[in-house]
């Protein structure tokens, strides 16, 4: 079978998929992201701060259709809506008050749990759809339970000396970047990692932050 023939069934098989598929923000049929949902993405960066005093810039708050769309890139396998959600992390990237050169983006990392079940590390396919390149300082040190359903106080404790860093060559600029922020205790560990090895943590850049809670509050700059 000739090159452009298994392009032709392939182009045949997306067309298929998206006629059949619902779009992720309101299950219109026909189409990956309707109109109106694309509009839903579009950034609207609101400045945070975590517990630890760490500065947050989110794209997006944790709600409605930019959740819905979330959900399905982390747990369904929607790949293709990474290209969206990654130009709204872009804009709060670009948000976010840099000095050159220009900080490293370090991904807080994925479980290896996470990653059997999904192929992908969400972090970092946002940061490559961002237009920038990830690098991968951290690591997990220890397995944690599932952040779900816990309260403030118990994710601190779960999160706690739960990263590492990889390579020791501190000195260096850095951004964390991760897709959701909810108290902030897994920023603020990797940003304890990074600092312990000696790196500048200026702040992290979160695709969505959900509703605030009590150890996440407003930063009034």
């Amino acid at each position: 079978m000739g090159d452009h023939i298994r392009w032709r069934m392939l182009g045949d098989e997306i067309a298929a998929f998206l006629l059949s598929a619902g779009c992720a923000g309101c299950d219109v049929l026909g189409t990956l992201l309707c109109p109106d949902c694309s509009e839903a993405l579009a950034a609207f960066p609101v400045r945070r701060e975590t517990a630890a005093g760490l500065p947050v810039v989110a794209a997006l708050t944790f709600e409605g259709v930019p959740a819905r769309c979330i959900r399905r890139l982390k747990e369904e396998g929607e790949t293709m809506l990474a290209r969206p959600l990654g130009a709204a992390l872009r804009a709060a990237i670009d948000e976010f008050p840099t000095a050159s050169p220009a900080p490293l983006l370090v991904p807080i990392p994925t479980g290896r749990a996470a990653f059997r079940r999904r192929g992908y590390r969400v972090p970092e396919v946002l940061i490559r759809h961002a237009g920038f390149a990830a690098s991968r300082v951290l690591a997990t040190a220890r397995t944690t339970a599932d952040q779900r359903g816990l309260d403030v106080a118990e994710r601190e404790r779960n999160v706690a000396h739960s990263m590492r860093v990889r390579h020791a060559r501190g000195g260096r600029d850095v951004v964390l970047i991760d897709d959701v922020v909810t108290t902030g205790a897994t920023l603020d560990e990797g940003a304890r990692a990074l600092n312990d090895a000696g790196f500048r943590v200026r702040g992290a850049v979160t695709l969505a932050a959900t509703v605030r809670r009590r150890a996440f509050t407003a930063n009034a700059s």
